[in-house]
């Protein structure tokens, strides 16, 4: 009897410890902590790297990057990554009195090979519920952006505030042209905890167009991938190639699933097409859709090939292999990293160091935007009372004079606002063996405007 009494006063005193570490954290999908860093207890291991923390003492609060660390973004993500390292080494892990702690956030998974959904909602609710996390920056797919923030709008103490280096999906933020529950839906709460350092799409597709005017595209044939970014960014190009005067051949979409494209390649051709500008993301079997492309209608100088900033990374080369590739057309926000000037020199120059980038290979092109993303919310934090929903509100009050990417503000959605300087670049690759600059455009206003208040689905 005595042995069965010691028995259950063990498995009553293991229940209660159980009970306890589930009030600290709960489980890994639920924002359970792992490790504990004085008084800030750690993202799990499921989905993040250890702590990451040089400064002196130990860190108050968390600060974490959400971006898909696996798959064909690999190369551009881990920049971005290594762009906010450098710009905690450079504040000494500090934003004024509160000492940052740092993890690195991974939302795809192997066998996705991109972001995935399940795991976008589980580090949502793991930022939320863990009281350490202070901020987060991320998203870099606005897909995932689209499952996060209103996790994040929800979280106890909030909402929790969000700096995106990435995302350019129009409907985040603003409700023209988007679902009539767009941007709302993402803030349940009524606050907004988003804002973005990059300028969205409607500005993209204006060059896009643009580009493809000068090319001397006459009829074009635009292709999506489905996905919010790739539709949204579809739909604005066709918006702003038809008040160009561009004959807009067709408009349809190809599934990741399918082996091959040369069917929809075959059906572009009859249009005659002699431009095809593809909306969406190398991850999303773009590679392959080039492939086809070449194959059937033939070298990119023939049918000229245009993408977006989802195109706009080495894997598009190496994915579909040199020879296909060369010849495309791809965008992405800001001057080159090199042609950057005053702070936005001084920090690629600091950064190939940091990073030891060998001589002659250009930064990546959203290592700048990381960056700044990072220092807008180190900012932000510093003028805060420390609280999450303090952070997030100073967020708001945004007003960069000659940073990394010039000089500029947030607006009340949440988006760059009497942009000057690089933020309102755009640079245009042709490919090659590598991305090899074209020239740096700078989009029509009015243009952008009509691309904006004319975009229709379907």
């Amino acid at each position: 009897m005595k042995k069965r009494g010691l028995l259950g006063l063990l498995v009553l005193v293991v229940g209660v410890l159980a009970l306890l570490a589930a009030g600290c954290g709960g489980d890994d999908d639920e924002g359970g902590n792992t490790t504990a860093s004085g008084n800030v207890q750690a993202l799990p291991a499921s989905s993040c790297t250890g702590m990451e923390y040089k400064g002196e003492g130990e860190p108050d609060v968390i600060l974490a990057s959400d971006f898909p660390m696996q798959g064909s973004a690999r190369g551009q993500t881990t920049a971005m990554v290594q762009a906010v390292r450098f710009v905690l080494q450079q504040r000494n892990w500090k934003a004024g009195k509160y000492n940052i702690g740092y993890q690195v956030c991974d939302d795809s998974t192997a066998q996705a090979g991109k972001w995935d959904s399940g795991k976008c909602n589980q580090n949502g609710r793991a930022y939320a519920n863990n009281k350490s996390v202070i901020g987060v920056i991320g998203t870099y797919n606005s897909g995932c952006a689209l499952i996060i923030i209103p996790v994040l709008n929800q979280a106890p103490n909030g909402p929790v505030g969000m700096v995106s280096p990435a995302n350019t999906y129009v409907c985040i933020t603003e409700g023209t042209g988007c679902d009539e529950s767009e941007p709302d839906k993402y803030y349940p709460t009524g606050k907004r905890n988003y804002i973005r350092v990059v300028p969205y799409d409607a500005y993209q597709a204006a060059v896009d167009a643009q580009l493809s005017k000068d090319l001397g595209i006459k009829k074009v044939y635009v292709l999506n991938d489905k996905e919010a970014y790739g539709l949204g960014v579809a739909l604005l190009y066709r918006a702003a190639a038809q008040k160009l005067g561009i004959e807009v051949a067709g408009f349809s979409a190809w599934a990741k699933e399918s082996a091959s494209y040369e069917s929809i390649m075959r059906r572009i051709k009859a249009t005659g097409a002699d431009g095809i500008f593809l909306g969406g993301l190398i991850e999303e079997n773009g590679g392959q859709v080039i492939k086809d492309k070449v194959a059937v209608l033939g070298s990119n100088d023939d049918v000229k090939l245009i993408g977006p900033d989802g195109f706009a990374q080495q894997a598009t080369i190496d994915d579909s292999g040199v020879e296909n590739a060369r010849g495309m057309y791809v965008t992405v926000a800001g001057a080159p990293a090199e042609k950057l000037t005053g702070q936005g020199k001084t920090f690629v120059d600091e950064y190939r160091k940091f990073v030891k980038l060998p001589e002659g290979q250009p930064a990546d092109p959203y290592a700048a935007y990381a960056a700044q993303a990072a220092t807008v919310m180190l900012d932000a934090i510093e003028k805060s009372d420390g609280s999450r929903g303090d952070v997030a509100a100073k967020l708001f009050e945004t007003k960069v004079t000659s940073g990394i990417l010039g000089s500029f503000d947030i607006n009340k959605n949440g988006d760059v606002a009497q942009p000057k300087g690089g933020v309102v670049n755009y640079s245009i690759f042709k490919l090659g063996k590598v991305l090899e600059t074209y020239q740096v455009a700078v989009p029509d206003n009015a243009l952008v405007e009509y691309a904006r208040t004319h975009v229709k689905s379907g």
